[in-house]
């Protein structure tokens, strides 16, 4: 009878430390997962990228409602999409010329097959959605696909990017099936999304390098 406890204390000593041994495994397979190619300082230029667009916006087309300023308006945002891509993909070859083992280019690869489709189907609709004149979904649209291609890459970026994740679905859903749909094209509202977010991811990403 004696006894009992002290197997009690064993059995729950050897659990522990198998807990304890999951764990450690579990960290290290996402460290492996984890693409190491994700630049902090260019995710957090990208969100720069689209602070400055906005302000930009805001003074010339702030509230984007006319044919020129519709226009004004696409250009601004079609330039800083093309700025943050050459910014993050140009940071991401630059690691890889410098890394050049094959779990590397399995990496990046992988990173790039996750991410593609949103950047593939986001330029597609965004095409259809100019054609037919729905300026006001573009918005919600980018905010939605982001938040696909994050999600697609969740393994490969930080765990806190999850609440990133989460933050721009919210805002997809707020600007494509709320009334919030009628101000989308507001100067701030790509710069909330787009900048703040990349903004964080930069912070999270930088953390996560301080902390390996």
């Amino acid at each position: 009878m004696r006894r009992a406890p002290l197997w009690g204390t064993k059995y729950e000593m050897e659990l522990n430390r198998a807990l304890s041994d999951l764990e450690e495994v579990r960290e290290r397979l996402a460290r492996v997962q984890r693409f190491e190619g994700y630049s902090a300082p260019a995710a957090a230029a990208s969100g720069l990228c689209a602070v400055l667009a906005g302000l930009a916006q805001a003074r010339v087309a702030p509230f984007a409602a006319t044919h020129g300023q519709l226009q004004t308006y696409l250009t601004i945002w079609f330039s800083c999409a093309a700025a943050a891509l050459a910014i993050n993909y140009g940071a991401a070859a630059i690691w890889l010329f410098s890394h050049r083992s094959a779990h590397d280019r399995s990496q990046f690869r992988s990173a790039a097959i996750s991410i593609a489709p949103s950047v593939i189907l986001g330029a597609a609709i965004t095409v259809a959605l100019c054609h037919a004149g729905a300026y006001t979904l573009l918005p919600g649209t980018w905010f939605a696909l982001y938040a696909i291609g994050l999600f697609a890459s969740r393994s490969q970026i930080p765990d806190g990017a999850l609440y990133v994740t989460i933050g721009f679905a919210a805002l997809a859903v707020a600007f494509l099936a709320t009334p919030l749909t009628g101000i989308a094209l507001s100067w701030w509202v790509v710069p909330l999304g787009f900048g703040a977010g990349q903004l964080a991811i930069g912070a999270l990403l930088w953390e996560s390098r301080s902390h390996a």
